[in-house]
């Protein structure tokens, strides 16, 4: 049986892309099965529009292809390069659509219609394995307080200076800083649990 580490996108060896920026077609296909569907599930999130997310991943993976964007080993693992690479472009999309008011996504997220990911009913990842992490980080994301899932949200999803979000939560910029900080350790925490414990197997 597969373990989560093994299915989780964070297990992509650096050298699997050094072959795929030699051109090999197969290093590639295996790349994009490893990663699409966590990036799929970003750029769905950022955009709320499956046409445009899937325009966003085939914009990433063309450019990594064509070598028009290039990993460097020293800035971080393969996988959040791929997922900052998208998170810029899906961000990048959702600002051309014109402006948006804070108030009007701090309400959207205070009402629950932001939270795509949240919801365990969704057949975006099929393996029970799958499932399994994903009810996990549903069960860490909510266990945070509501104004640092808030900040998270605005800073990771919706792209915004910690600056504007202080404004709108009419907190000091520091604190956000650090709430965000704190918040994205605990998600951390708990998915590196579970991968230890997986492994353990």
């Amino acid at each position: 049986m597969e373990t989560a580490s093994q299915l989780a996108a964070s297990a992509i060896n650096p050298t699997l892309v050094a072959r795929v920026a030699k051109g090999e077609v197969h290093a590639f296909n295996q790349l994009y099965d490893q990663s699409s569907t966590l990036l799929f599930s970003l750029a769905l999130r950022i955009l709320d529009n499956r046409e445009e997310a899937a325009d966003v991943l085939q914009e990433i993976y063309l450019n990594v292809w064509r070598k028009v964007v290039r990993y460097d080993v020293g800035r971080g693992t393969p996988i959040a390069w791929l997922i900052t690479l998208t998170r810029n472009r899906a961000i990048d999309r959702l600002r051309a659509r014109g402006p948006r008011s804070l108030r009007q996504m701090a309400s959207s997220i205070d009402d629950g219609q932001t939270s795509h990911v949240a919801d365990p009913s969704s057949d975006t990842f099929d393996s029970p394995a799958d499932q399994d992490l994903r009810s996990l980080v549903v069960e860490a994301w909510v266990s945070l307080p509501q104004v640092q899932r808030q900040m998270i949200e605005l800073a990771y999803y919706e792209g915004f200076p910690d600056a504007e979000i202080a404004a709108q939560l009419n907190q000091p910029v520091e604190a956000v800083k650090t709430c965000i900080a704190l918040g994205m350790s605990q998600l951390l925490e708990s998915l590196q649990s579970y991968w230890e414990a997986a492994e353990a197997v």
